[in-house]
């Protein structure tokens, strides 16, 4: 089966976030399955000569232009728009991983142009919105893909509410997909002082300064602990140093910017604990990599994973705001529940978030739409 997985940017920098990561995760682990897969994206940030193939995955990558100050809305490229019929055509299934912006949205529309069987898959990007530039795009084009998709993946039941909201009426042919994670060596046994992370983009619903706000009542009982504030910039950079730099931590704390995918891992297997300070967060991959690296994981109660965690007892689910992170962290640094937890994050990972359970899910739902 020839899989083309569509999505709107990849860059060193991982800019684009979750998407590309469970877009290059399917594509990865349907090729280990014997399948064609292969990624389809706007490119930014490459040396020459740019890559053809990423981490694996052979990958048609098309520089991207800023064409209006709409953020990754404003994206596109003249030559992948040329070419979105032709890799269309290719496909045996088009995947697409769908957003309102200029590269999904005439991709998904070229697919269904051609009949060609089309997946999609929102990951919360698609949602009720009285903007006026996302009801213009709703009249043209989402509720058109959305109803003639033939399948349509949700991640929550409250991500479902918000499609059916955007269609007007109950979407017909939705099917519920998790985000999954490849299994991961095990973090090694930590010494030394404790060290907490957060690694995602720096953007205000992430609330990275409440990460950083945590951290002195941290440090009142661990005065030698460590904090990494990794991520690409979107908007909260400035606020986290200034924040830092007013608590007098700079000491306490590296920033080092945009980790690649290996030097994220890297920083999971040094943490003691892992923490998600965000709001409305559907699905976060960063979370489902820390569980499979066995990395206790501290995320506010509106965070799509919470319930899994704290039944599984692999985390902590708290209220949004820095005393409830503080007061999480503090729990997770005793070691014996440290230990307790980064056993369970891991059982949870693999039981519940592993590739084999989420394609054993999505390749039915091709099949179905090979057959339509």
């Amino acid at each position: 089966m020839k899989v083309l997985h569509a999505v709107t940017l990849h860059s060193p920098s991982h800019a684009f976030g979750g998407p590309v990561r469970v877009a290059l995760n399917l594509a990865k682990g349907l090729r280990a399955r014997g399948h064609e897969a292969r990624l389809l994206a706007l490119g930014e940030g490459f040396p020459e000569p740019w890559p053809t193939d990423v981490e694996g995955v052979p990958a048609k990558l098309f520089p991207a232009r800023r064409i209006l100050p709409l953020g990754f809305s404003g994206m596109t490229s003249p030559a992948l728009l040329v070419s979105a019929g032709r890799l269309v055509r290719e496909a045996d299934v088009v995947h697409v991983h769908l957003a309102r912006d200029l590269v999904t949205l005439p991709v998904a529309l070229a697919a269904l142009r051609a009949g060609k069987p089309l997946v999609l898959q929102t990951h919360g990007m698609v949602d009720p919105s009285e903007k006026a530039l996302a009801k213009v795009l709703d009249a043209v084009a989402v509720r058109r893909l959305l109803r003639g998709a033939d399948a349509v993946l949700y991640l929550t039941p409250h991500e479902r509410e918000g499609l059916d909201a955007v269609v007007g009426s109950p979407l017909e042919r939705s099917v519920r997909l998790v985000n999954g994670t490849p299994g991961q060596e095990e973090r090694p046994p930590l010494d030394g002082p404790p060290r907490i992370l957060y690694s995602a983009r720096l953007q205000a619903r992430k609330r990275p300064v409440d990460f950083v706000d945590a951290a002195p009542a941290v440090l009142a009982a661990h005065p030698d602990a460590r904090f990494v504030v990794a991520g690409p910039d979107e908007g909260e950079l400035a606020a986290v140093r200034a924040r830092i730099d007013s608590l007098g931590l700079g000491a306490r704390f590296t920033v080092p910017g945009a980790l690649s995918s290996a030097e994220v891992l890297a920083e999971l297997r040094r943490a003691h604990v892992y923490v998600l300070p965000s709001v409305e967060e559907p699905f976060p991959m960063s979370v489902l990599e820390a569980l499979a690296v066995g990395v206790p994981s501290v995320v506010t109660h509106s965070n799509g994973l919470a319930r899994d965690i704290a039944a599984a007892g692999a985390g902590r689910a708290v209220d949004p705001g820095p005393e409830g992170v503080a007061r999480a962290v503090l729990d997770l640094l005793d070691p014996d529940t440290n230990r307790t937890a980064s056993h369970a994050a891991r059982e949870l990972a693999a039981a519940s978030f592993s590739m084999d359970a989420v394609l054993d899910t999505l390749l039915p739902v091709y099949e179905g739409a090979l057959r339509d």
